[in-house]
């Protein structure tokens, strides 16, 4: 059962269209904790507040942390989520990689949609906006030695957000990194933990300073195979195929990297998960093969490449325009969000409606 901790002081709603993403959060988070021979305990839902740790606390030394992104959205009047229990359950994959104890995803689920449904008001009404839902872990213990921790929190926070492309869906100017690596095999790469994160960030400024937005890792031994783009799955259109890097150990597998591959077989296309390199990639566009790149992730949904540049080589993808497979995909994903679309794969998950 959880608690539910009730506050009188609510705070002002926020005009989402004026806000940049994960700046304002709302009322009440949820939280749980756990301690090695008790479990995961103490289940609640509590007015949103600072956290309070101790300076020896083992995450803020250590690194042993984990997280989750996905959305809830109105659709009408009704509140829904777009794939609850597969981002749950990735949370659990990342759990294990990380030697985290596992949540139990039924409690977390129902504890999720009360939330939501005390928060309700919370959720924007207008296309591509959405209520960003942050699930994440962190060990707990106050103690300065490196060892798996025997005390951790569970917290969801909760945070509106304007649409991804405020300014209309647009290309992407991406640098493909042979210098520094985000992730190697038998590592996190495959895990939602800050460390990935931080590995990226050296990486991201350097692309910019160069006049990039973002960087396309290559793998960490040879230099030379692909990986994902920025803190997302990298997708290729070649020859009429939907390509992308084949789960290694070192990518993160996306939830929407899933439901592009799913709905392009749907739609009749060869779908082929496999290792890439860059050399293949370079040849496949001087053969004019090539046809598209595109992002996959859950605050962008598709977000397409217009540029990719390798060492002196710049390759301008569908003449710097977005790719018209890259452009349905998108509508399709976003109009199952909004509603649009009729759901035949299960994914939207209804929580509430709004009065």
């Amino acid at each position: 059962m959880v608690k539910f901790v009730e506050t009188k002081t609510l705070k002002e709603k926020v005009d989402v269209s004026t806000i940049g993403f994960g700046t304002h959060f709302t009322d009440y988070m949820f939280e749980m904790t756990y301690d090695e021979g008790q479990g995961w305990h103490d289940a609640q839902i509590v007015p949103y507040e600072e956290i309070k740790v101790s300076p020896a606390n083992a995450t803020l030394h250590y690194g042993q942390a984990i997280f989750e992104g996905m959305k809830a959205f109105r659709q009408g009047k009704d509140v829904v989520i777009f794939r609850t229990k597969d981002h749950l359950n990735r949370l659990n994959n990342s759990a294990r990689i990380l030697d985290i104890p596992p949540i139990d995803v039924d409690l977390v689920y129902d504890a999720l949609h009360q939330l939501i449904t005390i928060e309700k008001d919370w959720v924007p009404n207008k296309k591509g906006q959405s209520l960003y839902i942050r699930p994440f872990i962190f060990a707990d213990d106050p103690f300065l030695g490196v060892s798996v921790s025997k005390r951790y929190k569970f917290y969801i926070i909760l945070s509106p957000v304007a649409a991804y492309y405020a300014h209309g869906f647009a290309p992407v100017k991406i640098m493909v990194e042979d210098t520094y690596v985000r992730a190697t095999k038998g590592g996190l790469g495959e895990a939602k933990t800050p460390a990935n994160y931080a590995a990226s960030l050296h990486a991201g400024l350097e692309a910019h300073k160069n006049g990039y937005d973002q960087v396309l890792w290559l793998d960490g031994v040879h230099r030379k195979y692909i990986g994902e783009v920025g803190s997302m799955n990298i997708l290729f259109k070649i020859d009429g195929k939907i390509v992308t890097p084949a789960l290694d150990g070192t990518i993160l597998n996306g939830i929407t990297r899933r439901t592009v591959l799913a709905v392009a077989k749907e739609w009749g296309m060869e779908v082929e998960e496999r290792p890439i390199t860059i050399d293949e990639l370079v040849e496949d566009y001087e053969n004019g093969k090539l046809e598209e790149v595109f992002g996959s992730g859950t605050a962008a949904v598709i977000s397409p490449v217009g540029v990719l540049g390798y060492k002196d080589k710049v390759m301008t993808i569908n003449d710097g325009k977005i790719g018209p497979f890259a452009q349905k995909m998108f509508n399709y994903i976003t109009g199952l969000q909004s509603g649009e679309e009729k759901d035949i794969h299960g994914f939207i998950d209804k929580v509430t409606t709004v009065d």
